[in-house]
This record gives C-alpha cells, sequence and structure tokens, in this order.
C-alpha cells in the first residue's frame, strides 16, 4: 500500500534505530465469521500503519476461541514479534497471553473491554494494553455526566431487562441514591415492540421529565416517537447502544446519547483525507488498529535502543499517533478517554458543550 504524501506528511517520525530488518508486528484479527467486519477495518488499519512505518505484519486469524488464541500465540512466538495488535475476544486473548507474557510480548487491543484484563494484572503478570474503554466506563460516566444535569428534575429510570440494560440503570440508581436522589418511577420494558404507548403513559403520569433508557437504539426510538405523538416532552438518554444504526423508526431530536468519542473527532481532517485517497475509509476499527501498529513500532525500538522490556516501554510514556499522543495508566488502560455528552439534532449525534 502506498500511502499519499499528505498523510505520510503528518505522522510523526518514529524514534526508529537504523536497522536492516524491520519491527515485526503481530496482528490478530477474525478473517472469516460474525467479526469479520472488524477484523477487516483493523487489517486496513494495520496496512496503513505499516506503509508508514515500514513494519513488518505477521497476521494470524483470531477465531475468539481458546484454541485460535493459543494458536495465535504459537505463531506468534515463533515468528519473535516484538508485540501483538488485535484480539476482539476474551476468550482467544486469556487463552494467548500465558504464551505471549512468558516470551514477553505484550498485547495492545483496540476492541476488548473486560476489565478483568487490566484489574488482574498484577496478579497474572498479562502484558495487556487496551485502546478500547473498559468495561464499566460507560456507567461511571452515565452516573458522572447525567447526575448533576437531572438533579432538579423528576427522573425516571427504565431497562429491557438484558444485563446490559439492568446493569446501566442499577448502577445509576445506586449512584443517585448516594448523592441524595431517586427515581420517580423505576420500571423494565418489553423490548423489541411495535410501540411503547403503555410504557409512555406509565412514565407521565409518574410526572417524569427525563428519563434514562437501558436498552437499545431502536426501543429508544419508538418512545420517543409515541411520546410525541401522546404530546408528552420529555427527554430520553441512553448509552453508546444508541449509536448502533438506525432502523425503520429514526432518532428524534433531543435524545440523549453518553459516548466516547469516535476516533476520527480525534484525527486531523488531513488524515482522514490522506486515508480516504489510500480508499481506506476511516471507520469503526482502523484508526486505533492504526495507532495501535504506531505504538508497537515505537516502543520496540525504545525497547531495543534501551535493552528494556517493550512492555515496560509501553507503561511509562506516550505515543504519537494519528489520533493524538496516546498512553496507558499503570494498569494498561487508556489514559485520556473520556465518554460525554452528545445530543440528536435530528440527523446525527452532536457534542454537548
Amino acid at each position: 500500500m502506498r500511502l499519499p504524501v499528505v498523510i505520510l506528511a503528518l505522522l510523526v517520525a518514529l524514534p526508529l534505530s537504523a536497522r536492516a530488518d524491520p519491527y515485526r508486528i503481530g496482528l490478530a484479527a477474525p478473517l472469516t465469521g460474525p467479526y469479520a467486519i472488524i477484523g477487516d477495518q483493523m487489517r486496513q488499519g494495520a496496512a496503513a500503519a505499516q506503509a508508514a512505518t515500514g513494519a513488518e505484519l505477521v497476521l494470524v486469524h483470531d477465531g475468539c476461541s481458546r484454541e485460535s488464541g493459543e494458536n495465535a500465540a504459537r505463531r506468534f512466538v515463533e515468528r519473535a514479534v516484538a508485540a501483538v495488535v488485535g484480539f476482539v475476544c476474551t476468550e482467544s486473548a486469556e487463552a494467548a497471553l500465558p504464551a505471549l507474557a512468558e516470551a514477553g510480548i505484550p498485547v495492545i487491543s483496540p476492541v476488548i473491554r473486560t476489565v478483568s484484563l487490566t484489574d488482574r494484572r498484577e496478579r497474572t503478570g498479562f502484558p495487556f494494553f487496551r485502546l478500547a474503554p473498559r468495561g464499566d466506563a460507560e456507567q461511571a460516566a452515565v452516573s458522572r455526566i447525567l447526575l448533576e444535569r437531572w438533579r432538579p428534575h423528576l427522573f425516571a429510570l427504565i431497562d429491557d431487562g438484558t444485563i446490559y440494560g439492568r446493569e446501566l440503570i442499577e448502577s445509576f440508581r445506586l449512584e443517585a441514591e448516594t448523592a441524595g436522589l431517586s427515581a420517580v418511577f423505576v420500571d423494565t420494558y418489553r423490548p423489541q415492540m411495535e410501540n411503547q404507548i403503555g410504557l409512555i403513559g406509565r412514565l407521565r403520569r409518574s410526572g417524569a421529565t427525563h428519563a434514562l433508557v437501558g436498552g437499545d437504539l431502536e426501543d429508544i426510538a419508538i418512545m420517543a416517537r409515541d411520546a410525541a405523538e401522546l404530546g408528552y416532552d420529555i427527554v430520553l438518554a441512553g448509552g453508546e447502544a444508541l449509536r448502533a444504526a438506525e432502523g425503520e423508526v429514526p432518532l428524534s431530536e433531543g435524545i440523549l446519547m453518553i459516548a466516547p468519542p469516535q476516533w476520527h473527532e480525534r484525527a486531523a481532517p488531513a488524515v482522514l483525507e490522506g486515508l480516504r485517497e489510500a480508499e481506506i475509509e476511516p471507520d469503526g476499527y482502523v484508526l486505533p488498529a492504526h495507532a495501535a501498529v504506531e505504538i508497537a513500532v515505537i516502543a520496540a525500538a525504545a525497547a531495543e535502543d534501551t535493552g528494556r522490556p517493550v512492555e515496560d516501554i509501553l507503561l511509562e510514556r506516550g505515543f504519537p499517533t494519528v489520533i493524538g499522543t496516546l498512553s496507558f495508566d499503570a494498569r494498561g488502560d487508556l489514559e485520556g478517554l473520556d465518554f460525554r455528552l452528545y445530543r440528536h439534532d435530528g440527523e446525527t449525534f452532536q457534542p454537548v458543550d
């Protein structure tokens, strides 16, 4: 792949040692199956970073199983990669990490959010790093962002009965009670109904003016539509699930979403333009995979120069990438990736100051 001059000029000059052989970086990505679209995005991003850095990529299929994780680890150890980018499933990553840890090969995942992989770092010794948010980051952000804003209002809490929905609502309820607040209405609704008129009627009778919904985009869109048809002015809010593709019922203006910034929001316009000129659409996991390869190459070069493990380098400094300077905390979680509030303007979600 040959990247346009515009993106090559924007990439920070990497502090690479003068060496004949390129740094070898592993890429664990699903090549087939239900997550193949994620794997394709990761491959595109990694290939763009390869063209920019001169790295050598060792691509191995992540089949989201224990067996595929162990096979991937064997392959990466045999090829003596400096670091591995990827893995989309916890099961395969957990199966790969013991062998990779023994070989001193860290993993940088743009996808996996499972908190135990970093929370248990001291006990397991697994050199796992993530560019994705932690699995518990959304719940904390929803409470932090909405509680102060909704303090003067009557609010309701409703969920769809799924683990995701219940945990989001229960976390907010506990934080609200700690802050001396309580919901005027709490309920579990039946998801995937053609209408939610009954639920909206109960909400209106409760006097709620705001409602946090632990559910998916389609259900929230239907609730907003039904509330508008009944002349009921209520502010509905949801989590990152609202980033899903819209269905038959479009989202209404005024719906709130708490989510992390999308990666393209962190990239310079010229970087996005350069990728598109290279026929790479910077969607999904393209940019974080690109950044992860950049980080791996910089860390490998620094480790070679200093004689220290790549893992140590990853834990102690920031790394310039196409989506800004990134760094990890002591657990291996990405620093500075915070959720924020968005409001739907009738067409798209726009950040709220």
